[in-house]
């Protein structure tokens, strides 16, 4: 009795598989971190990002400079300073330190923040336009991750092509 199911269950697997190669399944690959990086409205994104942010940038990286400059005085006047200014100017680095981190983080936030705003909305047109292809040429399968991809069903090219065109 076994031996009639396992049979049965061989030729079920052989029909299935044949069935399969008769019909041929399109397969199609998204490489999404190239559509966020290469895509007209990805880099779009990224000037404006680039654009919004550079003045809080250039205020931090000031701001550095203004410090290490003030740490080197310090180092160079320590050994001719009193105890009572030395431990005073020692404070005021420290105070200036801890400012700078701290708004150094705020900006990194604010950055990540926008920065995922401005991608989740590339992204979701990105994913619509994947869509279109799929229907349009009707795919049985569109995948974004995969370890290796064939060029031959890389439509990571049309995606931006059709980011970048104007919109109907």
């Amino acid at each position: 009795m076994t031996r009639i199911a396992s049979s049965l269950c061989a030729l079920a697997l052989a029909f299935g598989a044949t069935s399969l190669a008769a019909q041929e399944i399109k397969i199609g690959y998204v490489n999404i971190d190239r559509v966020l990086r290469d895509a007209a409205p990805a880099k779009a994104a990224q000037s404006k990002l680039e654009q919004e942010f550079s003045r809080r940038e250039k205020e931090l990286n000031d701001a550095a400079q203004r410090l290490k400059a003030a740490s080197d005085k310090f180092e160079k006047d320590a050994p001719t300073l009193s105890e009572s200014e030395r431990a005073r100017r020692q404070r005021d680095l420290v105070e200036q330190d801890r400012e700078l981190k701290r708004r150094s983080r705020e900006f990194q936030e604010d950055l990540s923040q926008r920065k995922n705003e401005e991608l989740s909305g590339v992204l979701d047109r990105a994913n619509k336009v994947v869509k279109q292809i799929f229907d349009q040429e009707k795919y049985d399968l569109i995948l974004q991750e995969a370890v290796f991809a064939s060029p031959r069903v890389d439509i990571t090219d049309r995606v931006i092509k059709a980011l970048g065109a104007p919109a109907k």
